[in-house]
């Protein structure tokens, strides 16, 4: 799958897992150029505290279109790290 914002590439793996209809992308398949960690958290009541990343490119900012759990609880484990998206990122087969 690949993660597309604003014609660029910010994500791609074969390795996502879907939870939620959200495509999470491991920690190693994103283009870290794109990103810009945000203060900003929120609480899953199962999978734990959210941290966000706004996404950067060509001179637009997107606020808090990504976001990760990087201590998730026990029943998200297999998403530690991983990356999802929202807003105008658009998911598609690579």
């Amino acid at each position: 799958m690949k993660a597309i914002w604003k014609n660029n590439v910010i994500a791609e793996s074969k390795k996502t897992v879907v939870i939620e209809g959200n495509h999470y992308f491991p920690p190693d398949s994103i283009n870290r150029q794109y990103f810009e960690e945000s203060d900003t958290r929120s609480t899953c009541p199962w999978k734990g505290e959210a941290h966000y990343y706004h996404l950067i490119a060509d001179g637009k900012k997107s606020t808090d279109t990504a976001w990760s759990y990087p201590e998730p609880k026990e029943a998200a484990k297999e998403i530690a790290n991983f990356f999802a998206f929202w807003k105008d990122v658009e998911i598609v087969p690579s």
